[in-house]
């Protein structure tokens, strides 16, 4: 089995798959451009036919829990207490993060290499169930042999093909959150009160919902400052924040399919980007206009474009974390998501800071975000 790694965007973008012309723009103008949090560099690993995106840090912190473990854990796990309303044990937790913080921030968990990272909140990893892994694995020890190996968003739910062969190749698999699953929507959503009771606020709204192919750039701005609305400005900048020009890239490629709602003068007042493979969809970007009244149910209707999407071309729905009641009342059932980390290629005292740390979330944080619906 053969495995390279390029970091040459004309050769990326020569392989034609939507993977490769993706990390090619990400190579060829800085990931930067597109994700305003995120630094990475980014490669494109090739493997008997599988391409998939890699990124590259060299530490750093306050960045996007994207390509940050350490933003995933310690920062935005602060955050969330607040969002959540944590209030039953919270002085215990913020001393165990502070605890956290010293051990990831000495182990340098920054210092990573994301296999399969597309840079979203959630990867779907599609057709690619594992194969090769641990030749892969191998080749990205060796090369980087200063980094953790890192397989972000697996869950036995959408991955358990992969999930599992991460298991056996030895990667340690540390919880990470409590995602949102629909299996069918029209038999779990469709017969629902939230079904009717989303559809009218969408009739009664006046919006006319529109998919498109292509936007022009000053709508490329206003999906992106939808998104920033909801996403950064209401719950965590440690979210991706996605630019104008990344709306365009993935527009451009194919990679995502947009639905909007537009008022009467044709402004964007909510927007929903579906990411979908082998038969799984999650809503990448959702937006809307937050300064409007809370009358006016735009989430409810952002919310809308994306399920009644999903549910016209019979595709599962993997509605990322977050608003658990709402989803909920939509259908939704709770599925725990892992982090795989390779790390047998680093010091013993890497290692076992990312064993423990995956001990603890399991016995202690796991039931908690079950009980709780976190």
């Amino acid at each position: 089995m053969t495995v390279c790694l390029t970091n040459d965007p004309t050769t990326m973008a020569q392989t034609g798959a939507l993977a490769g012309r993706y990390a090619a723009a990400l190579a060829r103008d800085g990931v930067g451009r597109f994700i305003a949090n995120a630094t990475s560099q980014v490669q494109l690993l090739l493997c008997d036919g599988v391409q998939l995106p890699v990124t590259v840090d060299d530490g750093g912190y306050g960045r996007s829990y994207v390509s940050s473990p350490h933003s995933a854990y310690v920062l935005y796990a602060g955050e969330e207490m607040d969002l959540v309303g944590m209030t039953r044990g919270r002085s215990v937790a913020r001393a165990a993060l502070a605890v956290l913080d010293r051990i990831l921030r000495a182990a340098q968990v920054n210092r990573a290499v994301h296999l399969d990272n597309w840079l979203l909140s959630t990867n779907l990893h599609g057709i690619w169930r594992g194969e090769g892994l641990p030749e892969m694995r191998r080749m990205l020890a060796l090369r980087f042999p200063d980094h953790f190996l890192i397989l972000r968003t697996l869950d036995p739910w959408s991955s358990p093909r992969l999930l599992e062969a991460a298991r056996k190749d030895g990667w340690i698999l540390v919880p990470a959150r409590q995602i949102w699953v629909v299996d069918d929507l029209r038999r779990d959503w469709r017969p629902r009160n939230a079904f009717g009771n989303d559809r009218r606020a969408l009739a009664q709204s006046g919006l006319t919902v529109q998919e498109v192919e292509s936007l022009e750039t000053a709508d490329c701005a206003r999906v992106a400052e939808l998104y920033r609305m909801l996403y950064l400005d209401r719950y965590s900048t440690l979210n991706p924040q996605f630019t104008p020009e990344f709306i365009a890239l993935t527009l451009e490629t194919g990679m995502m399919r947009y639905r909007l709602a537009r008022d009467d003068a044709g402004r964007i007042m909510c927007v929903a980007g579906m990411l979908e493979r082998e038969g799984i969809m999650t809503p990448s970007v959702v937006g809307y206009d937050t300064s409007r009244p809370q009358g006016d149910a735009l989430y409810r209707i952002a919310s809308f474009l994306f399920c009644e999407w999903a549910m016209e071309r019979g595709v599962a729905l993997h509605g990322s974390a977050g608003a658990a009641h709402f989803k909920r009342l939509r259908g939704a059932r709770g599925v725990i998501e892992y982090l795989a980390v390779y790390a047998g290629h680093l010091s013993f005292g890497r290692r076992l800071a990312i064993t423990l740390l995956a001990g603890a979330l399991e016995r202690y944080v796991t039931p908690m975000m079950k009980r709780e619906g976190w």
